[in-house]
């Protein structure tokens, strides 16, 4: 589109969202918020772009973003009148057939591992209308991975990358993602991908494929937990096409489940229900643990929707699967009383129930390992806003201090999150003798971490 020539593109898309100009700017505002950008648009920004006025580049991927959620479909640059972004070339890669997705993850890894790239990471847009391709679709695949170098691996191999995400996993539980996904990132790049290019036998292909998916799968989480959401969906993306290649089912539909949560963490309640279902749907005859892990995030998406008879369902389903699995702890993709207490305190708080979602938290807490210092900060980080939410003030503060206590710890964004809320919320209460107290902790925490 030239300059100054009006924007037909835009004004097409307009019509087929049946937008406003004011609802298109507050469509985009709200990606912005969600992605971290600090800018606002009007109806004055709109009103220009459709007489000719190229937004300038900050504006370009929030414009197509809101289309696209609006319209349940991915939207282009070229589309709305704008030229193609290195974000968008991005979002088709993660898309590229699995015989791409090594260089695809080398190329998402390496960007991940450089300090300077990770602040623009975090504010990749989550895409709400991505496809997320069929297992069908994938399975089967691990032919497009071989090079014919020399290189080759075996079982010991396999067994590194198996060994490495479960110790990964541990650091993600006891010092945070922030310390984590940087160490995945670069064992990915070093050593992982080029094992995927190594020869092997075909057996030892797809035990490779399978290991390198949980751990991509573990990355893409971690990404998603620090709030870097478009950046763990290309990670879930890659995930998808290694587990397809790998014939491994299960770490497909895991993938899928994450997928959901990170939906449902979005507010974007049909999109969540859906890949929850698309996960259930195409699992395997599952064990009553990856039966319990899916039908829980079932339970989430339908109450995002509002849906109560169809949450509790999903709830007593999970609640049942769950009575019939074993006691083993799970490093990657586990599901245990504390998440199924946790995905309870979910469901409530989305219905409405916020006193009881407080008493599924504190049951949540009380039987989460002690390792868990990151999920038990999360869980802490909501407990004590609920809470507060129902007037329980001195309950909210002896439930910030335990965060606190786990905070001190931490290297995590969604935990930094938590504590900025502690800062304000409190802020209000001082005049209360344990608000007071947690308010002075947490500045003196303040101060110590950013000297």
């Amino acid at each position: 589109m030239a300059e100054h020539e009006p924007n037909q593109g835009l004004r097409e898309l307009l019509r087929e969202a049946r937008w406003s100009q004011v609802e298109l700017a507050a469509a985009i505002n709200r990606a912005a918020i969600e992605a971290n950008v600090p800018v606002s648009c009007d109806k004055s920004n709109v009103n220009k772009w459709l007489g000719g006025t190229r937004p300038q580049a900050k504006w370009h991927p929030l414009i197509v973003e809101a289309f696209a959620r609006r319209l349940g479909r991915p939207v282009t640059h070229a589309e709305a009148g704008l030229p193609p972004s290195v974000a968008e070339t991005a979002t088709l890669a993660a898309l590229a057939l699995p015989g791409d997705t090594v260089e695809g993850l080398v190329s998402i890894g390496r960007e991940d591992m450089d300090p300077s790239r990770r602040k623009f990471l975090t504010t990749t847009l989550y895409a709400a209308a991505l496809p997320v391709p069929a297992y069908i679709d994938l399975a089967g695949r691990a032919e497009a991975h071989a090079s014919g170098r020399a290189t080759r691996i075996g079982a010991g191999e396999v067994a590194t990358v198996r060994t490495m995400t479960e110790r990964i996993a541990d650091i993600l539980d006891e010092l945070g993602g922030g310390h984590a996904r940087p160490m995945a990132a670069a064992f990915l790049v070093n050593t992982v991908a080029p094992y995927l290019r190594a020869d092997a036998s075909d057996s030892i292909k797809k035990d490779m494929l399978a290991a390198a998916s949980d751990l991509v799968y573990l990355t893409g989480w971690m990404a998603m937990y620090e709030k870097a959401h478009g950046l763990g969906q290309r990670y879930y993306v890659q995930a998808l096409h290694l587990a397809g290649a790998a014939e491994d089912h299960v770490t497909y539909c895991r993938t899928l489940r994450g997928m959901a949560l990170q939906a449902a963490n979005l507010k974007h309640g049909k999109r969540a229900l859906d890949l929850a279902d698309s996960a259930a749907e195409a699992a395997p005859k599952a064990g009553p643990r990856l039966q319990a892990f899916l039908t829980g995030q079932q339970a989430q998406g339908a109450a995002l929707i509002g849906d109560r008879r169809l949450a509790y369902s999903r709830l007593a389903e999970t609640q049942s699967a769950l009575s019939k699995a074993d006691n083993r702890r799970d490093a990657i993709g586990g599901y245990d009383q504390a998440a199924y207490f946790f995905h309870v305190s979910s469901v409530l708080y989305a219905l409405g129930d916020v006193a009881g979602s407080i008493s599924a938290m504190q049951d949540s807490n009380r039987v989460r390992p002690p390792i868990e210092k990151q999920g038990r900060a999360h869980a802490n980080g909501l407990l004590a806003q609920r809470q507060l939410e129902v007037g329980h003030l001195e309950a909210s503060c002896a439930t910030w201090q335990s965060f606190l206590d786990d905070y001190e710890h931490l290297s995590s964004s969604r935990a930094d999150e938590h504590f900025e809320t502690l800062r304000r919320r409190l802020r209000s209460h001082l005049k209360n003798r344990q608000a007071a107290e947690v308010y002075d902790r947490a500045r003196e925490l303040a101060r110590r971490k950013s000297a």
